[in-house]
């Protein structure tokens, strides 16, 4: 009783069965008020016969009863009454019953969308979210309920076969590290028979690995952080932020005696996080630094057009193969091992994250002076006289042109 489909079930007996009484009623009222009928009042009259001379004799005790023509036919108008009377309740009871046959296969049908939905779910578990709905039939609202459904566990799948490479990734990028330090201490650090020498190398081998370990900590923080938006968002200047961020690297770069050259075009303003947009340009420029051969020029640049804004870090170096370039924003990837260094494979990816938990794009173009340029394109604030922003940021390396193409 308390179901859902008996519920629904009593609901299109009640109104099925209202609406058959009430046509019944109205039908039999309508004749009821339209005809005269009553029930016949015949008199009573004795059977006689004429006599030779006119007289009229009466039988004596034979009689019969009589009645005009009008009282015959409010009679039969009042038996057909009475029939359709007995012949409505009859139809009435009999539509009660059908109505609730009907009712509970028209709920019934209604409800079984809702019962795949049930089942399917009931199926599913945390292991495995491949089951899925696929409802049929019109795009009503169940069927648009079920596409929902799916389109949950689609992104739920995803998001689940993401955290377990996650998970995968780093316990292969852990192992690494973590064997090296305990082989280390194994068979060095914990032996008093080892020389000053020896302890000192096995120390520094350590050291670099727990600094490994360390940036790695460092970017998973990170990337949990802009994978949940915990985002402080207000109006940033990107030529300020892209000053402030290559100031931390010069020195870093003058240790490689690379030149940091900065084209910071003034006016492009974004609703962003400060904190999490200058990760993702230090990410950028940490790179650059790293990997740029000695003596190159980096650039880091700021800029906007058609309503984006841009930030743009460049090398010279020898750019990134073509065959590697859809995969370069992955978790872990590192490409060339001789030119990847040692980063933790996370900091273009957390690059895209924030970029895109802020509404941009991140794009791998040519630089023209030989190298990779990283740019990110950002919506830019409304601003009187600007022009209107367009669906997607525009193709190609904003550093071949003016600081402000288009604005």
């Amino acid at each position: 009783m308390r179901t859902v489909r008996m519920r629904l079930t009593l609901t299109y007996s009640a109104v099925l069965f209202g609406i058959s009484a009430l046509a019944l009623t109205a039908v039999y009222v309508a004749l009821s008020k339209t005809v005269s009928a009553e029930p016949l009042n015949p008199v009573t009259v004795k059977k006689f016969y004429t006599a030779a001379d006119g007289t009229i004799v009466y039988k004596p005790g034979e009689q019969f009863q009589v009645a005009d023509l009008a009282s015959v036919q409010r009679a039969v108008n009042y038996a057909s009454l009475q029939t359709l009377q007995q012949a409505s309740i009859v139809a009435i009871a009999v539509m009660f019953v059908l109505s609730l046959g009907i009712g509970w296969w028209v709920a019934g049908r209604a409800l079984r969308p809702i019962g795949a939905i049930t089942r399917a779910t009931q199926e599913i578990t945390a292991t495995d979210l491949t089951r899925r709905i696929d409802a049929s039939g019109p795009r009503d609202e169940l069927r648009t309920l079920a596409d929902t459904v799916d389109g949950m566990l689609d992104r739920l799948d995803r998001a689940f076969r993401a955290e377990r490479m996650l998970v995968e990734d780093v316990s292969h990028e852990l192992r690494n590290p973590v064997a090296v330090v305990q082989s280390n201490v194994e068979a060095v650090l914990a032996s008093d028979d080892v020389t000053p020498a020896e302890r000192r190398a096995a120390s520094e081998v350590v050291l670099q690995s727990t600094r490994r370990m360390t940036r790695l900590l460092e970017d998973l923080l990170a990337t949990a952080r802009t994978r949940s938006e915990a985002f402080t968002d207000r109006d940033v200047d990107l030529a300020a932020l892209g000053r402030s961020v290559a100031a931390e690297y010069r020195v870093l770069a003058a240790q490689r005696d690379l030149t940091v050259t900065e084209r910071m075009h003034g006016g492009p303003v974004v609703f962003a996080d400060p904190d999490a947009l200058a990760r993702a340009v230090g990410n950028l420029l940490s790179n650059a630094v790293r990997l740029a051969p000695v003596g190159s020029d980096v650039t880091a640049a700021v800029g906007s057009v058609r309503g984006w804004a841009w930030v743009a870090v460049a090398d010279e170096g020898p750019g990134i193969p073509e065959d590697e370039r859809a995969r370069v924003f992955d978790r872990f990837h590192r490409g060339d091992p001789d030119r990847a260094g040692h980063g933790s494979g996370l900091g273009l990816a957390i690059a895209r994250q924030i970029v895109e938990s802020h509404e941009g794009r991140i794009r791998l173009e040519p630089h023209a002076a030989g190298g990779s340029a990283f740019v990110l394109w950002l919506p830019e604030r409304a601003v009187e006289g600007a022009p209107e922003r367009t669906a997607e940021p525009p193709s190609g390396s904003p550093l071949v042109g003016p600081g402000r193409m288009g604005a």
